[in-house]
């Protein structure tokens, strides 16, 4: 890679730990929640600062519904105080803010929140901030399925121009580029669901360090491993090379 295709555009981060960070320390796990919430704090700056211009964080899955109601009320409770507390400062450092996922499923005041701030940061252009909040990457490919079939029935589109890249046009991260980089925290190694068509040629990075405790050292680890990265797209080495030397 160049120095420029060392940097990844786009990284997309499953935030994992904030729990098991909380129980090593005998705090609730809410305690382990607000405490990530000053780790992506961070990580925006960093990733910023890195040269990184979007940035997709999986902060609630569908899946995640199924917690303790406790758990659930006081993540929702977090949603709204966030944005209550960051969203100036987004706007003001030139970042666009914007939630990906089904959004019916959170309380009024919360789709309110979220709605304001979308619409507060839409002119931003330096930085693309995603949030997946109640999203899963299955829900996205079917969503994203029968809004392309309805407008196939409905004659918006001929059925012999879907293609892959058409897909791409019905899915909630349209019209970014797909992630370079994926990363996640506290140890698991798999995608959870999370961005399954988009991560097909992603460079995937685990660490065990919880989320809590991920700071812009262990991003920059992360972005060491990914410049050495080579990434070939199903070509060969050569074809690379000659592209590179034309």
């Amino acid at each position: 890679m160049s120095n420029k295709e060392s940097i990844p555009k786009h990284i997309a981060i499953v935030m994992d730990g904030n729990g098991r960070w909380a129980k090593q320390r005998l705090l609730p796990r809410s305690a382990g929640h607000r405490e990530g919430v000053k780790s992506t704090r961070r990580i925006i700056e960093a990733a910023g600062n890195a040269g990184v211009k979007i940035l997709t964080l999986f902060a609630f899955s569908s899946e995640n519904w199924n917690r303790p109601k406790k758990e659930v009320s006081a993540l929702m409770n977090l949603f709204v105080s966030s944005l209550d507390q960051e969203i100036q400062k987004l706007r003001e450092n030139g970042v666009c803010l914007k939630f990906i996922g089904d959004k019916s499923r959170f309380n009024d005041e919360l789709q309110v929140k979220i709605n304001e701030a979308e619409k507060i940061t839409a002119s931003n252009q330096d930085f693309m901030l995603n949030i997946a909040a109640n999203y899963g990457g299955r829900w996205d490919i079917v969503n994203a399925s029968k809004n392309l079939f309805r407008d196939v029935l409905e004659s918006r589109l001929n059925i012999d121009d879907v293609n892959e890249k058409t897909f791409n046009k019905y899915l909630s991260t349209f019209p970014l580029e797909e992630p370079d980089l994926f990363i996640r925290t506290a140890g698991e190694q798999r995608i959870s669901n999370f961005l399954i068509w988009q991560l097909a040629y992603t460079e995937l990075y685990f660490t065990d360090v919880y989320w809590p405790d991920f700071d812009e050292q262990q991003l920059q680890l992360a972005l060491d491993y990914y410049a050495t990265r080579k990434r070939k797209f199903g070509l060969t080495q050569e074809q690379i090379d000659k592209e590179i030397n034309a």
